[in-house]
């Protein structure tokens, strides 16, 4: 998987380009100000470092299906959500590409490029799934990972710093995991990740030591239904609203699991538990 074509600094302007359709798989933008095309559902976002209006007008009028419905431009740390600067985690350094703050003892150093796709570690969701997985590696009993809904591959890249062996780092968007691979080449670790294109609800038959998803509740209640959910022995299981949170702890109660411990940040909440295959 190649990196995006234009690296982001922090006094980068994105023009975003919103149309409707999508872009067939395996298709590129050939222009040298190309950022990232985020597609959800039936929707493209196209993000360029500098204005593309003839090129997005001939994307429109060569492909099938697709209308510009809107273009915006913000800085690049608004659309990030604030300042792009070091920040520390738990024990989790991480710092940008551009800026590396000094490294004091016991911190785990990590580069982050978040590009334009959302996991800079700002959210709630993200934090509480660092210190759910750091518990559940305190035992050194946790040798694999799958991350479902990996982003910019945040948690993966923490999981192999805190000495995860080999981790399947899955999303469907192929911006997020294009992603985490340059995150993952910007950290030395391509040994022990790898990242790929997929539907989260299809890789549940990779069995790991610990299965972590932050990820949409429709998504969820899938994962949590399959019968190889039972076959990873940690989970963390995360990006849930209240009434959300609570279905899918009715439906582990209901299964031959452990809730070792639940966290509500906001109105988001996390869930780190074990399965009958945990020793």
């Amino acid at each position: 998987m190649p990196p995006t074509a234009t690296r982001l600094r922090p006094d980068s302007i994105l023009y975003i380009y919103y149309l409707q359709g999508r872009f067939p798989a395996g298709f590129r933008i050939d222009a040298p100000a190309f950022v990232g095309n985020w597609q959800e559902e039936d929707f493209s976002f196209l993000f360029f470092a500098e204005a593309a209006d003839e090129t997005v007008s001939r994307l429109v009028a060569g492909g099938e299906g697709l209308q510009l419905l809107d273009q915006y431009q913000m800085s690049y740390q608004d659309w990030q959500g604030g300042s792009i600067t070091p920040f520390r985690l738990g024990k989790f350094l991480f710092n940008p590409p551009w800026l590396k703050a000094a490294a004091q003892a016991g911190d785990i150093a990590i580069t982050l490029d978040a590009g334009v796709v959302f996991g800079n570690g700002m959210h709630a969701t993200t934090q509480d799934c660092l210190t759910a997985i750091t518990i559940a590696m305190a035992g050194g009993k946790v040798a694999s990972m799958i991350d479902l809904g990996c982003g910019t591959g945040i948690l993966s890249l923490a999981a192999a710093r805190l000495g995860c062996g080999k981790t399947l780092a899955v999303d469907l968007n192929e911006l997020a995991a294009r992603t985490t691979a340059l995150n993952v080449r910007l950290n030395g670790l391509e040994r022990l990740i790898l990242p790929v294109v997929g539907r989260a609800e299809e890789q549940m038959g990779v069995a790991c030591d610990l299965l972590v998803a932050n990820i949409h509740f429709q998504v969820m209640e899938k994962i949590v239904a399959e019968p190889d959910f039972l076959g990873h022995k940690w989970f963390v299981l995360s990006g849930l609203l209240p009434t959300e949170a609570e279905k899918i702890v009715a439906c582990l109660r209901r299964m031959p699991v452990a809730i070792l411990k639940r966290w509500r940040s906001g109105p988001w909440h996390t869930v780190l538990g074990i399965t009958n295959e945990q020793p």
